[in-house]
């Protein structure tokens, strides 16, 4: 889970582009990149840390030009390293720089085959870095000796790219005095969209990862970049669109409505908030099914994301809604922190519990999901040590079974709480005295409800399928290796171009 940003228009586009960053910074707190166009010269500044930390003025003063793109990174596998955070750039040819976020699930056979037939070096383990050299290889070819770039040759490109890319990913690149293209996968797992918004000047283009970000600056929301689709426009500010993958599949990430993306953003014409409501309907209309005689006092939510789904609780079943975990709002989201060590310790800094909302009163909890089980077991525990006399817990999501291959770092299977467990022993495992999880088809239907033509949504966490077909048992083993936390702290040994501030560009 990472956020991504690409602007062009008339004027110069550093702060639009740092603005936009902040407003998608919930997606991706350990790294943040901008890079900007300026003729045929490009200026970039990346480092470790918040979008607030990474960029100072002198670095917004030097991100000059009326093209760029920006990304903010979390942490996964091997992203130790700010040389690894993103834009990541090459110079041929003309100059291409990328922001993706996503998983490629054939890393393994591009690696090998960008070395041994495309005579391309990777100085990373990003896999954002293989679909760059793709991309830099395919528009080489379908070149040659032109020196003019068009939006033929950018499709004729993006068609191979997507024969050899397999996986999710939404993605913002920059030609360099050429034109901002933006491209996603065919079934479109992850989101990405498009907008406009006219300025005195002239009209500015912008991608995003979340209409949010659009909302924030003043942009329209024109549409989703549709799965399969690439989108350029070019340095004049002409847009052009083409579908160029085969046989694409309408089928976005559900978690993305779970907990990922803001309550206020659009994605794939569902607005998450009104999502996120009926999940909060369907899953009241469970418990009151099985428990028709419940005990609940109160509705406590779990901050943030579950708030939306535990207020429209409150309102189905008729049971006081309250606040009653107060959030610090300068620790980061503990779903996305590197290790399990400083997810432990981040619960108990980010929340604290107002005692006289659970002194002797039987509360339902309710969160967005249960993935480790960690967060879930000390917030259970602090209800009680405030004087709740049952602590009851019900999740929007059902149990989270399965590792994301998909971009979503969730841990190895043998970390998920859920994993070979049924919901009884999770209710143990977590200190709950009753433990409620959403139906599969229920969240599903509460998605869809907002756009009837997604066919299908990837939902491998819950049920183990996973969309692309490609997922073997060999890859999860691998995979399960990288993502383990003891690696996860294991910084890469790369070459740091965290201080290069400026490329001449071919």
């Amino acid at each position: 889970m990472c956020g991504v940003v690409g602007i062009l228009g008339p004027t110069p586009v550093n702060q639009s582009i740092y603005d936009a960053l902040t407003v998608v910074q919930h997606r991706g707190q350990d790294a943040a990149g901008i890079m900007t166009c300026d003729g045929n010269r490009v200026y970039l500044r990346k480092d470790n840390g918040l979008v607030r930390n990474v960029f100072r003025t002198r670095h917004m003063h030097h991100l000059v030009g009326h093209m760029g793109i920006g990304h903010c990174r979390y942490p996964t596998a091997g992203t130790g390293s700010a040389a690894e955070a993103q834009p990541l750039y090459v110079n041929s040819p003309f100059g291409i720089a990328l922001g993706h976020n996503g998983n490629l699930t054939n890393t393994a056979q591009l690696r090998e085959s960008l070395f041994a037939q495309d005579l391309r070096h990777l100085n990373t383990n990003s896999d954002s870095e293989i679909i760059l050299n793709v991309l830099a290889h395919e528009l080489r070819a379908v070149m040659g000796r032109k020196r003019e770039l068009t939006h033929e040759h950018v499709f004729h490109a993006m068609n191979k790219v997507y024969e050899r890319c397999h996986g999710a990913y939404a993605v913002v690149s920059m030609v360099v005095d050429g034109g901002i293209l933006a491209f996603r996968d065919r079934y479109g797992i992850r989101p990405l969209v498009y907008g406009v918004r006219d300025t005195p000047a002239g009209r500015e283009h912008m991608f995003a990862s979340e209409s949010v970000a659009l909302d924030v600056l003043g942009f329209d929301l024109v549409s989703d970049v549709q799965p399969g689709e690439a989108m350029y426009v070019s340095k004049s500010g002409r847009l052009y669109r083409q579908l160029c993958a085969e046989k694409p599949c309408h089928c976005p990430c559900i978690f993305e409505h779970v907990y990922l993306a803001r309550p206020d953003s659009i994605i794939d014409g569902v607005a998450v908030h009104k999502a996120r409501m009926r999940m909060g309907e369907k899953l009241a209309d469970r418990i009151l099914e099985h428990w028709p005689d419940h005990d609940i006092d109160v509705i406590i939510p779990v901050p943030d994301t579950s708030r939306t789904s535990a207020l429209q609780m409150s309102y189905e079943m008729g049971v006081k809604y309250r606040e009653g975990f107060i959030k610090n709002r300068y620790i980061g989201r503990t779903f996305i922190m590197p290790g399990q060590a400083e997810r432990k310790r981040s619960v108990r800094q980010k929340l604290n519990a107002i005692e006289l909302e659970f002194r002797g009163k039987n509360v339902l909890l309710v969160d967005d999901s249960i993935v480790r089980g960690n967060t879930s077991r000390q917030i259970i525990q602090m209800a009680r040590e405030a004087g709740a006399n049952r602590a009851y817990f019900a999740s929007a999501a059902p149990p989270v079974r399965y590792p994301n291959v998909y971009g979503i770092d969730m841990p190895d299977a043998g970390e998920l709480v859920g994993h070979g467990r049924s919901e009884e022993e999770i209710r143990i495992e977590i200190g709950a005295d009753r433990l409620f999880f959403q139906n599969l088809e229920d969240l599903l239907d509460a998605a869809r409800e907002g756009n009837v033509d997604i066919e299908d949504f990837e939902a491998s966490c819950f049920h183990g399928r996973y969309i692309t077909g490609d997922v073997s048992g060999e890859y999860l083993d691998r995979l399960q290796q990288a993502r383990h936390d003891s690696q996860k702290m294991e910084a890469s040994t790369v070459v740091d171009l965290n201080e290069v501030n400026s490329y001449g560009a071919s």
